[in-house]
C-alpha cells in the first residue's frame, strides 16, 4: 500500500520548525506495510493544499495531512478539507466534552474559539486527539483515505496510535516491510560498494540493498516488500551472514545500535576502563561515551587538553616534541593518549589532535589533518586521517573514527583473550 505525507505551514517552509512528523509518519507507516511515495510540505492556504491533495501519484491510497488544525483565523485547513470533500461542519458534542475536561485539568475554561473545535466536516469520520483540542478527521474518496492531524508532534502521535493505526489494522491486512540493518564504520560508501558487487548482483529477487551514508559511517540495508515476512527475515539474516564475512572488522552493529552502545557493552563485558585526551573534538568523544546509562563502570574521565600548555603540563607530552612535530603529530598524540591512561589509570585511552577549521592549516598539514590515538594493553596506535575543510564535519568524524579504533583494539583484545582460553 503506498502513502503520501502533507506538511502544512509557513513555519515548516522557512524553517522556523523542523518537520520531525514525517520521519515519525514514515517509521510507523513502514512497520505495518505501509510505503511511503512522497512527502511535500506546503503554506497553510487553500490553494496551495488544494493543489497537493490534486497532485497525489497514482496508486496513493492513504493520504496523511499535518498542521494547520487549531482554535484560530490562520489555520485553514478543516475548512478547505470541508469544501474539496463537499461536507457541511457538525458539532460534535463529546468532542467539546473532551475540550472542556482537557481545559480544566489545566485550570482553564475553553472560550469561543475552543468551541469551534468540535466542529468537524460531516463527511469525515472523528479521529479522538487524547492529547489536545484538534480532533483528527479521516476523509475517503475514490478508495483514497485522507487523515488530517495536528501539527503539534505528541498530538499527532496520539491519534495515530490511539484512533488510526487500530482503525487501520482492523480494516486492512497488509504483509509488513521487512528490513534489515548493518552498520559499518570507517569504510567509505565506494570500498563497500566495491567489496560487496558479487554479492549485491547475486542476491535474490525481491531484496534490494540501500547504502545510507553519514560522516564517518555508512548502514547497509536490504528490504522485502513482499512475501512471507518471517522467510524473508531468514533469508535477510542468511546473507547479511554472507556480508559480513566478506566485511569484517568494519561491521559493528545491526539495526538501530550506536557505536557508544556498541562500545560500552564490550567493555562491560570485558570489565576493562577508558580514558579521554582531547584536543580538536574538544570533549566530544567523552560525552559520547557517557550518553550511555551506566557508563560510569567503564569511563574514569577525560582531559579537555586544547592548549599545547595543558598537553605539557597535565598528560606529560615533551614539549621538545611539541616544538619540533607540532601538536598534530604522531608523536604528540601518542604521548597524549599515554598520559591519559597514567593520570586517569584507565586500560584503554583515545587522544585527538587536529585542524578542525575553517583556518589553522598549512601546506605540510592542511586543514582537516587530524591524529587520533588509542592506548591499550598492547601498546599504543596511531593513525592519520585527512577530512575536509568543513569544522562540524571534521570533529564529528574524528569522533567517531576515535571510537572505532577504540572497538577494533576491544575486538583484538576479546580475540587474543578467547584464544588463551583455548
Amino acid at each position: 500500500m503506498q502513502a503520501e505525507i502533507i506538511t502544512i505551514g509557513d513555519e515548516i517552509l522557512i524553517g522556523q520548525t523542523v518537520d520531525t512528523n514525517s520521519a515519525w509518519l514514515g517509521q510507523r507507516l513502514n512497520e505495518v506495510g505501509v510505503d511511503v511515495a512522497q512527502v511535500r510540505s506546503v503554506r497553510d492556504t487553500p490553494e496551495a493544499i488544494v493543489g497537493a491533495l490534486n497532485a497525489l501519484h497514482e496508486g496513493t491510497e492513504l493520504v496523511f495531512l499535518t498542521g494547520g488544525l487549531g482554535p484560530t483565523k490562520d489555520d485553514l485547513t478543516k475548512h478547505t478539507l470541508n469544501d474539496y470533500f463537499g461536507g457541511e461542519l457538525e458539532y460534535h458534542p463529546e468532542i467539546y466534552d473532551h475540550i472542556v475536561e482537557l481545559f480544566r485539568s489545566r485550570g482553564r475554561e475553553p472560550n469561543a474559539m475552543n468551541r469551534g473545535q468540535a466542529e468537524i466536516p460531516n463527511v469525515s469520520i472523528p479521529m479522538h486527539n487524547p492529547y489536545g483540542t484538534a480532533s483528527g478527521m479521516l476523509f475517503e474518496r475514490n478508495g483514497i483515505h485522507y487523515l488530517s492531524m495536528p501539527g503539534v508532534p505528541y498530538e499527532m502521535k496520539g491519534i495515530m496510535k490511539e484512533s488510526f493505526l487500530p482503525w487501520f489494522m482492523e480494516n486492512f491486512k497488509i504483509d509488513p516491510i521487512v528490513h534489515k540493518t548493518i552498520l559499518t564504520a570507517g569504510v567509505p560508501e565506494s570500498e563497500l560498494a566495491a567489496t560487496l558487487e558479487d554479492w549485491e548482483n547475486n542476491l535474490p529477487a525481491g531484496l534490494s540493498l540501500a547504502y545510507l551514508p553519514s560522516a564517518g559511517m555508512v548502514k547497509l540495508r536490504l528490504t522485502a516488500r513482499k512475501g512471507n515476512p518471517d522467510e524473508n527475515t531468514a533469508m535477510m539474516e542468511e546473507r547479511f551472514a554472507e556480508a559480513r564475512e566478506l566485511l569484517g572488522d568494519c561491521v559493528y552493529g545491526e539495526g538501530v545500535s550506536t557505536l557508544e552502545e556498541v562500545i560500552g557493552k564490550m567493555m562491560t563485558e570485558m570489565g576493562v576502563t577508558v580514558s579521554t585526551a582531547e584536543s580538536c573534538t574538544g570533549g566530544s568523544i567523552g560525552s559520547m561515551l557517557t550518553s550511555i546509562p551506566g557508563s560510569s563502570a567503564y569511563f574514569l574521565g577525560g582531559i579537555i587538553a586544547y592548549a599545547n600548555d595543558v598537553k605539557v603540563k597535565t598528560l606529560g607530552v615533551n614539549e621538545a616534541d611539541i616544538l619540533m612535530h607540532g601538536a598534530v603529530s604522531e608523536q604528540v598524540i601518542t604521548q597524549m593518549a599515554r598520559g591519559a591512561a597514567k593520570r586517569m589509570k584507565s586500560d584503554y585511552a583515545i587522544a585527538t589532535s587536529g585542524i578542525a577549521g575553517p583556518d589553522g592549516g598549512t601546506d605540510e598539514k592542511p586543514v582537516g589533518t587530524v591524529w587520533i590515538a588509542v592506548h591499550g594493553p598492547s601498546g599504543t596506535k596511531a593513525e592519520k586521517f585527512q577530512f575536509g575543510h568543513n569544522r562540524s564535519r571534521n570533529i564529528r568524524r574524528s569522533v567517531l573514527m576515535g571510537m572505532d579504533m577504540l572497538r577494533k583494539e576491544l575486538l583484538k583484545a576479546q580475540r587474543e583473550r578467547a584464544k588463551a582460553e583455548i
